[in-house]
């Protein structure tokens, strides 16, 4: 079906897509085209393609970022691990697509911001980032590219998957128990029992789950046999893993979910993770997505929690900050982002920070107390604030950044630690991640339905277009 279906894609992909007069087309067999600069399609995507360069570009960022963070890949073959590439590609091109046709850009403005953001938060100049990467053989083009494909791919979850997101009372108090039910169960596996006092039920401290999956996919309208289908493909793979063949040696694609607490499990493997031992797999689980099979691979106690005082209360920090905003309903974002340079600039030369508040402060609430927004836990701003304020020292001014109210400049005066009680905390700490865990499950369904809906053919094993560059 496929190569019936081919030239007619080839033909729409013509029709809609502008080759360079330094390309051409080539039909045929790669070994039947002279010169030395080939590059072939891989992948048709919609009206769009990705060509042999571009895999081979990603692939080789892909593996150098592996060998720099010493991570072993997963996939057992080349062919594999270039396929979980390639597919990547598909879908940054089909979010980039969707976020388009929602009306999400990122302007060049936008991106310099960020790039600045984060060479802040490493302490890092811009000129010290390009070196960085570089030293990675890495085109700094390249680097920004992705970048950008990252923050679009941020900005489309948050329009249509985070904002829409609502956690009921009852939901909050359902989890409560099963974590609750988890620490103590956590205790009699080390030897507490119910007679021991030293049992702390109320201890924030629980397990951490590194785990990894298997997913059969099903499309959201597939029919009886295709469920058939894909239910015996997954119970082939789980009579493999019983007959002692190794997770990573299927040639399947598997993906790792990381380390994940207690409350940040899937929900769908809720109630299946805390049960298995590391290096056990589940039974095949069937969600809207398709069928599942998860592995825990390791087990950690998380103590990486807010120090606990009491039963009734804990230690958080907070910051003393104020900041000055500038509003685009009047203005471009390159004339406000240079409106705060300005002021900043001001700022380092020794101005008051009030005064120049009063003065420019779109936000004329604070702007009355000379920007002060007083004390705040950074969990409860938005999410530019909590990466601001962590990469700030006490009285440094931060560079020009947009919310979306408008562009900031905040500066930390102080930060304390503060005695809160703790019910209030925890039901604010298992909101979030139950915000988190909905959102990682509902921008699944989401991509898992773009991925359906679209046209892709993929050509990997021998691809039958060829452009040839220029010489």
């Amino acid at each position: 079906m496929k190569k019936l279906l081919f030239p007619l894609t080839l033909f729409l992909f013509l029709s809609n897509v502008s080759i360079s007069q330094h390309a051409q087309l080539v039909f045929g067999p790669i070994q039947e085209v002279s010169g030395s600069a080939l590059d072939y399609i891989v992948a048709v995507v919609n009206n769009e393609v990705i060509t042999r360069k571009e895999l081979d570009e990603e692939t080789l960022t892909v593996k150098r970022e592996c060998m720099k963070n010493k991570v072993l890949t997963v996939p057992s073959s080349h062919r594999l691990t270039e396929t979980q590439i390639l597919e990547q590609l598909i879908m940054d091109k089909l979010k980039a697509h969707f976020a388009e046709l929602n009306g999400i850009t990122v302007d060049d403005v936008s991106l310099d911001l960020a790039i600045e953001i984060l060479a802040q938060s490493k302490n890092m100049s811009l000129d010290q980032i390009r070196q960085s990467v570089q030293r990675d053989s890495i085109s700094f083009s390249r680097f920004r590219d992705s970048i950008r494909r990252k923050m679009i791919s941020d900005l489309l979850r948050q329009k249509l998957v985070d904002s829409q997101l609502q956690i009921s009372e009852q939901e909050i108090t359902d989890l409560q128990s099963q974590i609750q039910l988890s620490k103590i169960q956590d205790n009699e596996n080390a030897g507490l029992h119910e007679d021991n006092r030293s049992v702390d039920t109320n201890s924030r401290n629980m397990r951490q789950y590194h785990i990894s999956q298997i997913l059969i996919p099903l499309p959201e309208d597939a029919s009886l046999l295709e469920i058939e289908t894909a239910r015996r493909r997954a119970k082939d793979i789980l009579t493999k893993l019983y007959k002692g063949i190794a997770f990573q040696q299927l040639e399947e694609e598997i993906r790792d979910l990381g380390w994940r607490s207690t409350d940040r499990l899937p929900t769908l493997f809720m109630n299946i993770v805390p049960k298995l031992q590391p290096g056990q797999v589940s039974d095949v689980v069937r969600s809207p997505s398709g069928f599942h099979i998860v592995k825990l691979l390791e087990v950690k106690k998380d103590d990486i929690v807010p120090s606990k005082v009491s039963d009734k209360e804990i230690m958080v920090t907070e910051a003393h900050i104020r900041h000055i905003m500038i509003k685009t309903l009047q203005l471009s974002d390159i004339e406000a982002r240079q409106r705060l340079d300005q002021i900043r600039q001001s700022l380092k030369n020794g101005a008051d920070f009030s005064n120049l508040a009063i003065e420019n402060s779109d936000d004329r609430t604070s702007a009355e107390r000379g920007g002060d927004l007083g004390w705040v836990r950074q969990s409860m701003l938005v999410p530019q604030f909590q990466q601001i304020i962590g990469t700030l020292q006490l009285n440094q001014i931060s560079i020009p950044f947009k919310t979306r109210f408008g562009w900031h400049i905040i500066q930390v005066l102080e930060r304390r630690q503060l005695l809160v009680a703790s019910p209030e905390i925890e039901r604010a700490r298992i909101r979030e991640a139950l915000l988190q865990r909905r959102s990682s499950e509902e921008w699944d369904l989401l991509l898992h339905r773009l991925r359906n809906e679209a046209h892709v053919e993929t050509y990997l094993p021998s691809a039958s277009v060829v452009v040839k560059g220029t010489e």
